[in-house]
C-alpha cells in the first residue's frame, strides 16, 4: 500500500514537471512569435511589406504588427542621402583630359517603388550619376566647366532625376566637388591669365592718359578764354613753393608781358 502511494505521488511530480516544461517551451515560443510579429520604425522610417511574395503597401512610422512567418518587412530611410561620385575621367568637347568628382544629394519619396522597381537603390543612382557626369561634361568645355558650374550642376540634377524618378527617388542637388587639370593646362592658363592682367593694366594706364589729355586741352581752353586764370595759377604755385621754406624761387612771366618790350626792340632794329 505504501509503496502505491509513492508510485503516484512520484508520477503526480513527473506530471507536474512535464506540465511546467510544456508551459515553458509555449512561452518561448510566444516570446519569439511576438518578437517576429511586432516592428517598431523611426519617424524616418517606412516598412514595405511583402505577404506571401506580394506587396501589399508600405506602413510607419511606429509600431507595426506582422503575420508571423507570412509577412517579410524591408525598411527604407527617407532622409537625404549625401553620395559622392568618384573621380571620373573625362575628355571635354575641346579635347582636354581632366578628372571630376561630385556629390549627389537624393532621397526616397516612393518607398514602394524603390524596393519593388529597382534591385539597389543606392547603387543603382550612383552608377547613372557616374554616366550621366561623363556624359554632360564631355559635351562641354573647359572654359564652360569652369565658369558655368551653377548652370552644369542644374542641368546633371535635371538628367539623373529624371532617370531616377521611376525608381520613387528624387535627386535634389548635384554639386561639381572638384576638378582636377593637367599640368601643362595649369601653366598654360597662369600664362593666359597673366597676360590678361597685363593687357588690363595697359588699357586703364591708356585710359588715365586719354582722360588727363582731356582734362588739360579743357584747361588750356578756359585759360585761353580768360588769361586771368593763368595768372591766378602763378599766384598758387608761388604759395605752395613758399609754404615749403625753399631759399630758391623760380617765378614764371608770361610772355605775354615780354611781347611790348619785343615789338619795341624790334622797331630800333629797323
Amino acid at each position: 500500500m505504501e509503496l502505491l502511494v509513492k508510485l503516484i505521488i512520484a508520477f503526480v511530480e513527473f506530471l507536474g514537471k512535464l506540465i511546467a516544461m510544456e508551459l515553458l517551451i509555449l512561452l518561448l515560443l510566444a516570446i519569439i512569435v511576438l518578437t517576429s510579429a511586432l516592428r517598431i520604425l523611426n519617424e524616418y522610417e517606412r516598412g514595405v511589406i511583402f505577404r506571401l511574395g506580394r506587396l501589399i503597401g508600405s506602413k510607419g512610422p511606429g509600431l507595426v504588427l506582422l503575420i508571423p512567418f507570412i509577412d517579410r518587412m524591408i525598411k527604407v530611410s527617407l532622409r537625404t542621402v549625401a553620395m559622392e561620385v568618384p573621380s571620373q575621367d573625362v575628355i571635354t568637347r575641346d579635347n582636354v583630359s581632366i578628372k571630376v568628382n561630385a556629390v549627389v544629394y537624393f532621397r526616397v519619396v516612393d518607398p514602394e517603388r524603390a524596393i519593388n522597381e529597382v534591385e539597389n537603390y543606392l547603387f543603382a543612382t550612383s552608377q547613372i550619376a557616374q554616366t550621366t557626369l561623363r556624359s554632360v561634361l564631355g559635351q562641354s568645355e573647359l572654359d564652360d566647366i569652369l565658369a558655368e558650374r551653377e548652370k552644369i550642376n542644374r542641368h546633371l540634377q535635371e538628367i539623373i532625376d529624371s532617370h531616377t524618378e521611376p525608381w520613387g527617388v528624387k535627386v535634389t542637388a548635384v554639386e561639381l566637388k572638384q576638378i582636377d587639370l593637367p599640368v601643362e593646362m595649369q601653366r598654360a592658363m597662369a600664362r593666359q591669365a597673366e597676360a590678361e592682367r597685363e593687357r588690363r593694366s595697359k588699357i586703364i594706364s591708356a585710359e588715365g592718359e586719354y582722360q588727363a589729355a582731356q582734362r588739360l586741352a579743357e584747361a588750356a581752353q578756359t585759360i585761353q578764354q580768360y588769361p586771368v586764370a593763368l595768372q591766378l595759377r602763378f599766384l598758387q604755385t608761388l604759395t605752395e613753393i613758399a609754404s615749403e621754406r625753399n631759399s630758391t624761387i623760380v617765378f614764371p612771366i608770361p610772355i605775354d608781358l615780354l611781347r611790348p618790350l619785343l615789338g619795341r626792340t624790334d622797331q630800333l632794329g629797323r
